[in-house]
């Protein structure tokens, strides 16, 4: 059988990007934090990572992160994740949010796209992988889990 150059430069192209060994696969990382572990690895450039609902929920419960809600006040209206703090998209400063606190920050709005676009502002800024809650507010309540309404 004969494999016209292009098919065959495809092939060896697709070859050349699969993983490779990876130390950080190894389970020895919560969810959440091998996600941010293997784009450090992988990333020339800050990125952005995506989170799944449980993800967060195990970041949330070990207490070592800091999330924050970028929808806008009508949306967080209706309600939030227990232990987010809001910060609108329209007036989220990388400098002032990160000024003075170490933890880590996990975004989210109501589907993952506007806080994928303030993840992108704040790696740019910090030099670092920022993650996100993929499908935001709406898999956080999809997936059952609790929600708060802010006084």
């Amino acid at each position: 059988m004969r494999i016209t150059a292009p098919l065959f430069t495809l092939a060896f192209g697709l070859s050349a990007c699969a993983p490779m060994g990876d130390d950080t696969a190894t389970g020895q990382l919560p969810g959440y934090e091998l996600a941010l572990a293997k784009s450090e690895k992988s990333a020339a450039q800050p990125a952005v990572i995506e989170i799944s609902v449980e993800q967060l929920a195990e970041a949330l419960e070990k207490g070592d992160v800091r999330v924050i809600d970028v929808r806008r006040d009508d949306e967080v209206a209706d309600g939030m994740i227990p232990g987010a703090e809001h910060i609108a998209m329209d007036s989220f400063d990388p400098a002032a949010v990160t000024a003075g606190d170490d933890r880590k920050i996990i975004l989210y709005c109501r589907s993952g796209r506007r806080s994928g676009i303030v993840a992108k502002r704040l790696a740019e800024y910090t030099g670092k992988p920022v993650p996100h809650l993929a499908g935001g507010f709406i898999a956080w309540v999809d997936a059952g889990k609790e929600t708060v309404i802010p006084r």
